[in-house]
């Protein structure tokens, strides 16, 4: 699919306008964060020293990956159903840009600010563990591998709820019914988070490959589907 880079950017920038006029969007990028923060602060702060040896077992760190799951796919779902509430839909598909150009944009203005805020957040947490709490809390806490899980995951999980709010965008014509089902959509990654973060299912190499190969593959595949589903005869009568 070949992309003019222009008209990305042009849409791109374009999209981070509009996210700053939306007091709703802010409020979720920066609620659903503070949510995922708060329960992995309590446990590592509640946490003495000779308490620490049990949750060394657990990946308290990989909870943190809900962020990704959730706060991008609330953006995503504003995407397409957001132009068409604004009356700004039409006009836009009567221009000459692709559909797949249309889709990458609108996918990097959601995919950056959250993976931005999800690197904030958990950079703040490993601060305030390493600098706040016991040494044998921080120690058995913080894992290299959890660390490079949670960067390497990050924009994998994030692309993938993104594709799932656009496609659902695509097909909905109102914006709150959009993101309810863009996040009940996500949930299904958040459980298998929770799960892996509380040791339920266990955390190994091969685990974690298999579920990146995953990613990067429903990632590709999801440009593709979103940009099939996003129909512009379609979108135009929907409109009116």
């Amino acid at each position: 699919m070949k992309v003019r880079v222009r008209r990305v950017r042009a849409i791109f920038r374009k999209e981070l306008r509009e996210f700053r006029r939306r007091p709703s969007i802010i409020f979720a990028m920066s609620a659903i964060p503070v949510i995922f923060l708060i329960q992995p602060l309590v446990v590592a702060f509640g946490l003495t020293a000779s308490a620490a040896g049990p949750i060394g077992h657990e990946h308290l760190l990989l909870y943190l990956l809900g962020i990704p799951a959730l706060t991008p796919v609330l953006i995503a779902a504003y995407a397409v159903v957001g132009e068409r509430e604004q009356g700004t839909l039409e006009p836009m598909l009567t221009t000459p840009v692709r559909r797949n150009e249309f889709v990458l944009a609108k996918a990097l203005a959601s995919l950056l600010p959250s993976v931005g805020v999800a690197y904030l957040v958990f950079a703040g947490f490993v601060a305030c563990i390493a600098l706040f709490t016991n040494p044998a809390v921080a120690s058995a806490v913080l894992h290299w591998p959890q660390i490079l899980a949670q960067v390497l995951f990050t924009p994998l999980i994030a692309a993938w709820t993104i594709w799932i709010g656009m496609f659902i965008s695509a097909k909905s014509n109102d914006i709150r019914v959009s993101q309810q089902l863009g996040m009940l959509a996500s949930l299904p990654a958040v459980v298998v988070i929770a799960l892996v973060a509380f040791n339920i299912i266990p955390a190994t190499p091969s685990l974690a490959l298999c579920y990146a190969a995953a990613l990067v593959l429903f990632d590709v595949l999801g440009w593709g589907a979103v940009s099939l589903a996003f129909n512009r005869e379609r979108l135009v009568i929907g409109t009116r």
